[in-house]
């Protein structure tokens, strides 16, 4: 009696999950092609990275202090631990945890499904497209142009690299001016 009320509230949870991000605004002209970085390190990917920038984005609404943490597994996948602080930089912790894969190069998918097996059917695109050589600063985006990030090794950035990071986004066809800016 317990299976199938399990498998409805598998089918409400994906119906949930995947409802949101497809209904979410486009903030990328799509006609401008995207292209990741080919040739994206994991191992010095992984770690804390600090969320500078952000479109809108469901998950992060009402988000202060951002950080994503990345740790290679020995599958070769990353586990993810996304956490902000909510209402105001010393509110309370929320957190999400992950998983990305590699498909290829620096296109990469992410999936915050708790259920294994469902993680390679509800998984969001993430490519890295511009990446500093010391891997301290990223821009994110993906194809449909929903979601995309400006990350830091550190909480703040100069105006140089923010210029850089901005040209980076508009090179792909962003409209930089829905960029929401982390206070930390």
């Amino acid at each position: 009696m317990l299976r199938p009320f399990l498998s409805i509230a598998v089918l409400l949870y994906v119906a949930v999950a995947t409802a949101a991000p497809a209904s979410a605004e486009t903030y990328r002209d799509q006609s401008l092609a995207l292209t990741a970085i080919t040739d994206l390190d994991l191992e010095r990917y992984q770690g804390r990275w600090y969320e500078i920038a952000r479109f809108p984005f469901y998950f992060e609404r009402d988000c202060y202090a951002v950080t994503a943490d990345y740790a290679l597994r020995d599958d070769g996948t990353l586990s993810v631990l996304n956490q902000c602080a909510e209402g105001s930089v010393t509110g309370a912790i929320k957190s999400a945890k992950g998983v990305a894969w590699r498909v290829a190069g620096g296109q990469l998918k992410v999936s915050f499904v708790p259920i294994p097996f469902l993680n390679k059917w509800i998984a969001g695109d993430y490519w890295v497209l511009a990446l500093d050589a010391e891997y301290s600063l990223a821009v994110i985006g993906s194809p449909k142009g929903k979601t995309g990030w400006i990350l830091s090794r550190q909480p703040a950035i100069s105006d140089v690299e923010r210029a850089q990071a901005l040209a980076s986004l508009k090179q792909f066809g962003y409209d930089t001016t829905h960029l929401i800016f982390t206070e930390h």
